[in-house]
């Protein structure tokens, strides 16, 4: 019997029910927003859930930030990193929260985030050599470029494991394997998740348009940062995500960064230096 195609908004629709967010994070979503909060309402928000603020105290005083003075508490890295930051962070923490529960025989979540942090960590190290404005922003898309790759796993296994065979008999890239088989690939499914929980397009078209920067319409040097990061990260080979080849680099893409060839070398020692402790930070939510 031939195997019915699940569609983009069927998958989307139903890993949105089956996954959201935290409700924490949309009232602190909430807060952030409303003109009159204050740096207090905020801070009672993160410290209802110890686990959170503890995790982005941690963060806070990581080399990922590189402050000489110690943070010591929600409401000082309110004030010295900033709510819009602070906000991202938080995203991202919910984020692999969200997923921590997805069984390892359909896939090594501590390698799964490994890669997606690596991405991240990347990311933001690129956005800062560019002075883009709020870096955190390229973390949280980081975090999240793949979660497209999750949707598949978890609600179509088998279909998966016929795609990854099929890349390996052929050699072609498994994301063009999805896009001939499926019509889309994990990129435009984790994006249309990401529209479901109501998060921003700056996010969410640099993860829909990863693998295919030059779709992007409204933020195309955000999807090419990480369309490079991305490349950089399968380069460097840390953890796994279904992608067993390289993906192919667009030079369009790596053009508009401007970013000299000379800049790679620091570019992978900086994420090495950073990688280890992130993912210590972030090793309970991780391997939970």
């Amino acid at each position: 019997m031939r195997r019915v195609k699940p569609t983009i908004d069927f998958l989307a629709n139903e890993a949105a029910v089956v996954y959201s967010l935290p409700q924490l994070y949309e009232r602190f979503n909430l807060v952030i927003n409303h003109p009159r909060s204050s740096i207090a309402d905020i801070t009672r928000i993160i410290t209802e859930d110890t686990g959170l603020s503890s995790c982005i105290l941690k963060l806070a005083n990581s080399p990922l930030f590189g402050y000489y003075t110690n943070i010591d508490s929600i409401s000082k890295a309110v004030t010295i990193i900033g709510t819009q930051q602070l906000r991202d962070m938080a995203l991202a923490i919910s984020c692999i929260r969200v997923f921590r529960d997805i069984p390892e025989r359909l896939i090594n979540m501590t390698s799964f985030w490994q890669h997606s942090i690596t991405i991240a960590i990347i990311s933001r190290i690129l956005a800062i050599y560019r002075r883009e404005a709020n870096v955190e922003r390229y973390f949280v898309a980081g975090i999240l470029h793949d979660v497209g790759q999750l949707i598949l796993y978890t609600r179509a296994p088998e279909l998966v494991k016929e795609m990854i065979a099929a890349s390996a008999k052929s050699g072609e890239p498994y994301t063009k394997i999805q896009r001939s088989t499926l019509g889309y690939d994990h990129g435009d499914l984790g994006g249309e998740l990401l529209k479901r929980w109501g998060i921003p397009a700056v996010i969410t078209e640099p993860v829909a348009c990863h693998h295919a920067p030059g779709r992007a319409k409204r933020y195309p040097l955000e999807t090419s940062l990480m369309h490079v990061a991305d490349v950089i990260g399968h380069a460097m080979q840390v953890g796994f995500s279904g992608e067993p080849f390289i993906p192919p680099l667009d030079e369009c893409s790596w053009e508009r960064l401007s970013i000299p060839v000379s800049m790679l070398p620091t570019i992978i020692t900086q994420t090495d230096a950073q990688l280890s402790e992130v993912l210590s930070i972030l090793s309970g939510d991780v391997s939970s």
